[in-house]
């Protein structure tokens, strides 16, 4: 069992637009975001693309220290109530009566 928490990209849309001015008022290439985050410019294409959804809370926190926002901002943990993929029906969600 891999005790590193995943994390799963609530909005790539989001990202790109958080990329556009990042904490310090600045804009960041897919590739400078590489580079800070500690991957390859191959894994920030395909998070931004949908194509890579799931990331280990490192890469997760990285990218989020260097756009400068928190890490719930972008990411939600996988566990009960985020699922891993996308074909997770709301049948299978738990649902809180109110």
């Amino acid at each position: 069992m891999d005790p590193v928490q995943k994390y799963r990209l609530i909005n790539p849309e989001l990202m790109r637009t958080l990329m556009q001015r990042t904490g310090t008022g600045s804009s960041i290439s897919n590739r400078e975001l590489a580079v800070a985050a500690g991957v390859s410019h191959g894994t920030i294409d395909n998070i931004l693309r949908g194509i890579s959804k799931i990331q280990k809370e490192p890469v997760a926190s990285a990218i989020c220290r260097t756009i400068g926002v928190d890490l719930l901002i972008l990411w939600a943990p996988i566990g009960r109530a985020v699922p891993a993929d996308d074909d997770a029906s709301p049948s299978h969600r738990l649902t809180v009566a109110s």
